[in-house]
């Protein structure tokens, strides 16, 4: 894996925790 493969899967997982995060806690990104 190359340093640029591991930042987009970094990138990924990081926007869709905060994705899911603002779905269970809308209250929270008012």
């Amino acid at each position: 894996m190359t340093w640029i493969t591991i930042v987009s899967a970094v990138a990924a997982v990081g926007l869709l925790v905060y994705l899911l995060a603002a779905l269970f806690n809308p209250e929270d990104f008012s």
